[in-house]
């Protein structure tokens, strides 16, 4: 760890309180690590029972209540519409709100359209699965105007690597451009592979091959058994583009596969190859 990361990140214990509200499969974390840094930490989620011994709040209003940052790391552009409904008008006088949920950069201009007089947003979706947030080495695109970022990054490096992608919305834009090259990229290769069964060839032969190339990383995705990101929020993310004829048709594919909407893209591979 560098010099410059551990004074930054030190430096966020001038924070007198955090609210995190969201603890899915990647919140829940991702909280635990704001925690273990000794942060004063109020969570809230839709099922207190996720907690997991966080101190929790029984309203997002309640859990921002005096809060100098607030996160949110929800499904989709409208539990985060839903949620902010229910606590921007309790944002503390300058507070900063962080949304790390991938929604979309048009998601993230609507948010700020709602925000109260003297509070700011810095939009910071990740880039990584459950393990990587756990053990904060997530990549998170950070989007907003430079002050905002200055104030967020000290929060932000306790998730990992923080890359500063411009102005606000921009961190949303990108992910979304990645998740694209990324979902899409997968459902390709299960494609390949099905056309490779189509001639017979062995799996492993083809996997081989391909992941000795350009797909390498493709490949790699794909044979994990760590990752854990479901089929359903990989094609919330396609939508999220807003179109293209190949990342409409990967999504197309992902929605034809209802069976494993909760289960981790690695799976689409194989229900194409069956399919």
């Amino acid at each position: 760890m560098n010099t410059e990361h551990v004074s930054s990140v030190s430096s966020s214990a001038s924070f007198k309180k955090v609210a995190f509200l969201g603890l899915g499969r990647m919140g829940l974390p991702m909280a635990r690590r704001l925690a273990a840094a000794a942060l004063t930490l109020t969570v809230w989620n839709r099922s207190p029972e996720r907690a997991g011994g966080l101190s929790c709040a029984a309203s997002p209003a309640e859990a921002v209540e005096g809060a100098d940052v607030v996160i949110t790391m929800l499904a989709d552009p409208a539990a985060v519409q839903e949620v902010a409904g229910r606590f921007l008008g309790h944002l503390a006088p300058g507070a900063l709100w962080i949304d790390m949920s991938s929604v979309g950069p048009q998601a993230v201009a609507a948010l700020r359209e709602r925000l109260p007089a003297g509070t700011s947003l810095v939009d910071a979706p990740v880039l990584g699965s459950v393990g990587p947030a756990a053990n904060g080495t997530l990549t998170v695109y950070a989007g907003g105007e430079s002050a905002d970022l200055d104030r967020a990054q000290p929060v932000l490096e306790h998730f990992g690597r923080v890359l500063r992608c411009g102005g606000p919305g921009s961190g949303a834009a990108l992910k979304v451009v990645v998740m694209g090259a990324v979902v899409a990229g997968v459902t390709a290769l299960g494609e390949a592979l099905a056309v490779a069964d189509g001639f017979g060839l062995p799996q492993e032969l083809a996997l081989e091959v391909l992941g000795g190339g350009p797909l390498a990383g493709m490949v790699a995705r794909a044979r994990s058994r760590e990752s854990d990101f479901p089929v359903r929020l990989a094609a919330k993310d396609l939508a999220l583009a807003g179109g293209g004829r190949v990342l409409t048709a990967a999504h197309e594919v992902l929605l034809s596969h209802p069976d494993i909407a909760d289960e981790d893209l690695s799976r689409v591979v194989e229900a194409i190859r069956r399919g």
